[in-house]
């Protein structure tokens, strides 16, 4: 009888103290785009309930969208530095030359139409190539978009000539190197300012993907999208999803294990599905509103490669000179996403 009413207890005091229980290790994760956006549909909740299973709801992650915690989107990396919120998504060219590693993967033509290949190559070059420029916290994932294609106002775009003396916005330096190989003039914002930018004709135009078109109502104030040939793109930018390092580190081990075991490869592959298929709910929208959506051809599309190779050789001098094998990394580069690639489509 004695027994039975310890246990009885135990389970009184558990499931009262339930509430207590799943909020003991409580997460914010600050982000720049709203509640809606499907970065937070359909990657950040999802990721978000994996890891609060995997850890038998010990862990609770509280997502807060459009800079609700205050500041602006450059400043998420070092709020997440700081221990100012304990994770954050943000874009890695928003703090110009602090991840010069993993720009290789932004490069023209290094990226070219498959991100799920490109992240599956960045968490196999993470702990060789890029863990040195992450101090100060700890990536979940990494992940890039669907990849950069021309938004523009009114004009329609077939060859590098047709981009020459537009004034295009772009949030990394890579980017902003493309559009200046172009001989067109690179405008730095965060994509939020961009409808507001595009309306009073500020810039021509946006590098950007697809997948921003609804959240920011891009049909509305432009006429074209224009890609290359087989979904190629411009370059692409890349993403982490980090925890501050303290945070990280004060964590026991089956908690820790919850977070990795929802941010492995599989995740990563997925993450690029996600966004594939985010893009492609993009462009649908703006060829509803009466959009043209242009696909260059072969030809065209290999015009701009030659335009852009410049790019990647501005890179590589780049980070040669911070002591950084900048050659070798996007032959890695290439390598594994072609290998990545072809390993997904078989």
């Amino acid at each position: 009888m004695k027994r039975l009413t310890t246990a009885a207890l135990a389970a009184a005091l558990a499931l009262a103290a339930g509430g207590a229980w799943a909020q003991e290790h409580v997460f914010k994760l600050h982000h720049f785009l709203g509640a809606k956006a499907p970065a937070q549909t359909d990657m950040l909740e999802p990721w978000a309930k994996a890891v609060e299973e995997n850890s038998g709801g010990q862990v609770k992650i509280e997502i807060y969208p459009s800079m609700t915690l205050g500041g602006r989107p450059p400043e998420l990396i070092n709020q997440v530095r700081d221990g100012v919120v304990d994770l954050v998504w943000t874009v890695n060219g928003y703090t110009p030359g602090l991840f010069p590693r993993t720009e290789v993967f932004e490069l023209p033509f290094v990226f070219r139409n498959d991100p799920a290949a490109a992240n599956l190559a960045m968490f196999d070059m993470y702990d060789e190539y890029l863990a040195d420029e992450y101090k100060g916290v700890e990536p979940m994932f990494l992940h890039v978009h669907a990849g950069q294609a021309f938004h523009t106002v009114d004009k329609e775009i077939h060859t590098p000539a047709d981009v020459a003396g537009m004034k295009l916005r772009i949030p990394t330096r890579t980017g902003a190197w493309a559009i200046e190989a172009l001989d067109a003039s690179p405008v730095s914002m965060p994509v939020p300012d961009l409808p507001q930018a595009l309306s009073k004709k500020v810039v021509d135009g946006a590098l950007i993907p697809w997948e921003i078109i609804p959240a920011l109502k891009i049909q509305d104030q432009t006429k074209y999208q224009i890609e290359g040939y087989d979904k190629v793109r411009f370059g692409t930018t890349t993403f982490q999803v980090s925890m501050n390092k303290a945070r990280w580190d004060s964590l026991p081990e089956d908690i820790q294990k919850a977070f990795r075991d929802a941010s492995g490869r599989d995740w990563v592959a997925e993450v690029g599905k996600i966004w594939r298929d985010i893009d492609e709910r993009g462009i649908k929208v703006a060829t509803d509103a009466g959009n043209t959506h242009v696909t260059l051809t072969e030809e065209e599309t290999a015009a701009f490669a030659e335009a852009l190779e410049p790019v990647v050789d501005r890179w590589i001098e780049d980070v040669t000179a911070k002591g950084v094998d900048g050659a070798a990394m996007v032959e890695m580069a290439r390598k594994l996403i072609d290998e990545n690639s072809s390993a997904m489509s078989n």
